[in-house]
């Protein structure tokens, strides 16, 4: 028995799925047919593919090392079908692209209908996470790519660079009116913002060059996300590190303002990620040649 393409397209999805019974669904297939392509599948290449639960099927070491070259054989079956057909053109192609919540709104959504139109064919699907939910997602085949500043030390993930992120540690004016901050001593009449109990924000100003790493608040409070932290520093309730692109038209009207602003912050990278073996490489270099000429916002 040979292998198929039906057969290969049938184990990419039971990839990108949780379960068998979802993954038939997909392609209109009964799970039992689609088990019984699963299954020759794994005697024609004599290795289990699957872990299988009763909740969830999880690939093997065989699996993830067939998964790549099982997506680039199905990409050149699409690309051969759509030449033999004589169709113009660019044959059509989905990503679904990862990235938090707030820069994905200000940033990646306005930015969509110009990629799709340097890409003719090309439709964006967009999902919101955090960076490790993000970097997770797309070692597992559930995201084609994101825009992450999580820095990516895994050999399987190849990443492009697209903007620097710098950061700004923010207050009110009516609050620091109110409670001025000019010292190390002065951050024990603050509450300071953060998203995780690990303080990734306040670490880019803590860890710069004349940070001060013994600063103790009244309060640290956790909110998860940046705008969030941004919404409670407008409003005078505490001080907080904040991307400076998040932060920028608040500074300019004054509506927050520097604190201690001779530290300069440490800044960071976003980058767009993916992983090394996707054959769809060249598409991610344009997309992030676009992202570049597109100013953070």
């Amino acid at each position: 028995m040979a292998l198929t393409l039906e057969g290969l397209r049938c184990f990419v999805v039971a990839a990108r799925l949780p379960t068998f019974r979802a993954a038939a669904r997909s392609v209109a297939l009964s799970p039992a047919a689609f088990g019984q392509r699963i299954r020759q599948l794994e005697e024609e290449l004599d290795a289990p593919l699957f872990h299988r639960t009763t909740r969830a099927v999880a690939l093997t070491e065989a699996g993830l090392r067939l998964l790549g070259d099982a997506e680039r054989v199905l990409a050149a079956a699409d690309e051969l079908r759509h030449v033999g057909r004589g169709a113009p053109g660019i044959r059509p192609v989905e990503l679904v692209l990862g990235t938090r919540h707030e820069l994905g709104l200000s940033w990646i959504v306005p930015l969509v209908g110009a990629l799709e139109r340097d890409q003719p064919g090309l439709t964006l699907h967009l999902y919101f996470g955090s960076g490790p939910d993000l970097v997770m997602r797309i070692r597992s085949f559930a995201l084609d790519c994101a825009v992450t500043s999580s820095r990516i030390v895994d050999p399987k993930l190849d990443e492009l660079r697209l903007h620097e992120e710098q950061y700004r540690f923010v207050g009110s004016p009516a609050l620091l009116r109110r409670l001025p901050f000019r010292g190390a001593r002065d951050a024990a009449r603050h509450t300071l913002f953060d998203t995780t109990e690990e303080l990734p924000l306040f670490r880019y100003w803590r860890d710069a060059e004349g940070g001060i790493d013994s600063l103790r608040f009244a309060r640290v409070v956790r909110l998860g996300a940046i705008a969030a932290i941004r919404d409670r520093t407008l409003g005078g309730e505490g001080v907080a590190v904040l991307p400076e692109y998040f932060v920028r038209q608040d500074l300019r009207r004054k509506q927050l303002v520097p604190i201690l602003p001779k530290v300069r912050p440490l800044s960071d990278t976003f980058r767009l990620v993916f992983r090394v073996e996707d054959p769809r490489r060249s598409l991610f270099v344009r997309i992030a040649e676009r992202m570049r000429a597109s100013p953070l916002r």
